[in-house]
């Protein structure tokens, strides 16, 4: 990977596909790095889009700087990145930690943007997420990265994409061990708890969003998903099926079908946002309903049972 700099820091990105092509931009979660991205990367470039996955200050093979690493380095080395592309149009999706660095992007830079993906995210650090976050800190001050692993699998993953691994759990943690540092971790987990507020400045995010969110995510649940919703304009919510807040791994295939059909809208001019709010398929390509009427989309998405 090539790297670009950010003051006196280097940050390794990669682009790949074919020069003018749209361009989806893809946002590390906190503890990922960037080839968490490869199969995302070979589905975009098949649907002909370039694809930027890099590794944010403290992530894989960035600089890891040994003090507080602030959210707006991480939105100006994201400003850079984006800078190399061109005058192409460009989307921007994150996960988690990564969707809010994408959300302050869009909040700051939107005019540069034809389309923008938060998923698993949030606006507010609610009284829950802080705790989840400083008890999330304390483990990896106490255990390492490796006790951080073992904490956020089960908070992340279902049961079915867990089980078949579950004697292979050492192979699948260990690239994070060889390419996240402790203190680097540490850093960024502070700038997690640091966090503001950015509600307030969501109306301003004028370009399409598609907001994604597990159905089963706990960790950022329906109410703080209902927050970017309601407040940006052109928005609409996609809840993804028996999905937990690491979707992106579980339902990889579900996901890049998503982002692609997405920008394709947006591009044809097909999109239209309007705060709704829609389920997923369950497979990729298969129809995006809206959500049912009636029903209350910050419980569940409803469902018949089949008859006995």
């Amino acid at each position: 990977m090539p790297f670009l700099t950010h003051g006196s820091y280097r940050i390794r990105y990669e682009l790949d596909g074919p020069a003018g092509a749209p361009v989806y931009v893809l946002v590390n979660g906190l503890t990922q790095y960037a080839e968490l991205w490869t199969a995302y990367r070979d589905a975009l470039l098949a649907r002909h889009f370039r694809v930027a996955t890099f590794d944010m200050l403290g992530q894989g093979g960035s600089d890891k700087p040994a003090l507080f690493i602030n959210q707006d380095d991480q939105v100006a080395a994201l400003h850079g990145l984006i800078g190399e592309l061109g005058d192409g149009p460009v989307f921007l999706s994150g996960i988690s930690f990564g969707g809010l660095i994408a959300l302050r992007y869009a909040i700051r830079y939107g005019e540069r943007l034809s389309g923008l993906v938060p998923m698993s995210c949030f606006a507010e650090l609610t009284p829950q997420l802080l705790l989840i976050g400083n008890a999330l800190r304390t483990g990896l001050i106490l255990g390492g990265t490796g006790y951080l692993q073992d904490l956020l699998l089960p908070m992340n993953l279902s049961d079915q994409w867990l089980k078949p691994l579950l004697d292979k759990l050492d192979g699948v943690k260990r690239q994070g061990w060889l390419v996240n540092d402790v203190y680097a971790l540490q850093n960024l987990m502070e700038s997690f708890l640091d966090f503001q507020p950015i509600t307030a400045e969501l109306s301003s995010i004028a370009v399409p969003t598609m907001i994604l969110n597990g159905e089963f995510d706990f960790l950022t649940p329906r109410a703080l998903h209902e927050t970017l919703r309601v407040e940006i304009p052109n928005s609409a919510l996609v809840i993804i099926p028996e999905a937990y807040h690491a979707f992106t791994l579980e339902k990889g295939a579900l996901t890049a079908d998503l982002l692609a059909r997405f920008a394709e809208d947006v591009l044809a001019g097909r999109w239209q946002g309007s705060k709704a709010v829609r389920v997923a398929p369950n497979e990729p390509g298969g129809e995006i309903t809206p959500f049912p009427a009636g029903y209350d989309h910050l419980r569940a998405i409803p469902v018949q049972r089949p008859a006995s």
